[in-house]
């Protein structure tokens, strides 16, 4: 009864998201709802609802604070710079593969991945129409690398599948870079087949003035330094919290680069990205808390059971269809690595790969219609929404691949 009710929960929220009712609210009441269909008194209900919220408290702080160099990375036009010159380097006849890792670079060191689309795609329309690339060409290129990126960021689906199994957002980061490189290499095989059809480019954006922007050494001063500061752990066993070293590698960079006086602006930009993204983990911390109380969980495991799929095969798939409930990577990690962490540690796998495949995991189906990552990179080049459903398949598998990568680096060591 509890797991039908569960489902019955999630089902409400998806139907009200689509709906373009607002997605905190709408998981919010499907957290309602859903406890009381499973059976709980309203009282109990509300208990759950909070208790999933207070758990991913110490992570909402974490992604507050990771604002800081997301927003000094954009406003003072470092991420463009990064972008340009890797696009720069890698010249014309590699100008897919700049794209890939333009993205990738962007995501991995604290952009967010549809801010990393937004910012590259300038240079990727600008390069399409020389070399008379399709729409579709150029944005599978650019959500290949980013989601690549993603998986080894310090980025808020990483830092709460981090904290939600207890463990340190350097390790990992540290065990999907294997899986991230892999993931690259497949986005470019995958770029080099994919059809050149589709909608071409006919008109540019405005281009950004590139001799206001900082050189690329001091742009990746603020983002290296984080993850030296990140990195201490694992190979030094100094503890550097992410709530210091985020907010440290951003002001550190925007003094480097001589852009002091936007700081403020920064600031503002950067906490009202991780505003929203922290509204958002709200409303699926209500969920989350009641999924856990609910059988949701064992009717998983009885189902992977019955097809005879190991307990271990629950943190990527658990990450799948979480955000594919959500649309999100950080709200499907949250809901995964807040619901079924106690299982995923039961069933023997270490809190570290538990994250890392979760944190792959959502990266299968966040990109789905009723989520906004799917319309804001359909935005970034202009590009009709017929096109842009026909390339969610070829999305799903650059997630796939970087699941399937993570889950064969976890049976390999362990």
């Amino acid at each position: 009864m509890t797991t039908i009710g569960a489902i019955l929960g999630l089902i409400i929220a998806i139907v009200l998201i689509l709906k373009k009712f607002n997605t905190a609210y709408s998981m919010m009441l499907g957290a309602i709802i859903g406890g009381l269909a499973c059976g709980f008194s309203l009282p109990s209900t509300i208990t759950f609802m909070l208790e999933g919220v207070k758990e991913i408290v110490p992570a909402i702080v974490r992604i507050l604070t990771a604002g800081v160099l997301s927003g000094v990375l954009i406003k003072t036009g470092a991420a463009s710079q990064i972008a340009l010159t890797i696009s720069r380097v890698m010249g014309e006849k590699k100008s897919l593969i700049a794209l890939i890792l333009s993205a990738f670079l962007l995501t991995a060191i604290g952009v967010f991945i549809d801010v990393a689309v937004l910012t590259v795609a300038p240079i990727a329309l600008a390069v399409g129409k020389r070399m008379d690339y399709s729409k579709m060409k150029i944005l599978i290129a650019m959500i290949a690398g980013g989601k690549c990126g993603n998986i080894i960021s310090p980025n808020p689906n990483t830092i709460i599948a981090a904290e939600n199994f207890h463990t340190d957002l350097s390790s990992v980061i540290f065990v999907n870079i294997v899986p991230a490189v892999i993931g690259l290499i497949a986005a470019v095989v995958l770029i080099s087949c994919f059809p050149n059809k589709g909608e071409k480019i006919t008109a540019l954006p405005e281009q950004e003035d590139a001799s206001d922007l900082p050189s690329f050494g001091r742009s990746i001063t603020g983002p290296a330094f984080t993850v030296l500061l990140l990195m201490l752990r694992p190979f030094t066993g100094i503890v550097v919290d992410p709530l210091i070293a985020l907010p440290a590698g951003g002001l550190l960079g925007i003094i480097v680069m001589g852009k002091f006086k936007l700081l403020t602006e920064s600031l503002s930009y950067g906490l009202d990205k991780m505003s929203g993204v922290a509204i958002l983990l709200i409303g699926t911390g209500t969920i989350a808390g009641i999924i856990k109380n609910s059988t949701l969980k064992d009717s998983i495991l009885s189902g992977l059971e019955s097809l005879s799929i190991g307990e271990s095969f629950v943190a990527p798939v658990s990450g799948a269809l979480m955000s594919a409930v959500t649309a999100s990577t950080t709200a499907g990690a949250t809901l995964a690595s807040a619901s079924f962490s106690d299982v995923i540690l039961a069933a023997g796998i270490s809190a570290v790969w538990g994250a890392a495949m979760v944190n792959s995991g959502a990266t299968v189906l966040d990109h789905l219609p009723h989520g906004s990552f799917f319309h804001v990179t359909a935005g970034s080049v202009e590009m009709n929404l017929k096109e842009r459903l026909k390339l969610i398949g070829y999305e799903s598998l650059v997630g796939l691949i970087l699941t399937t990568a993570t889950f064969v680096c976890y049976w390999i060591v362990n």
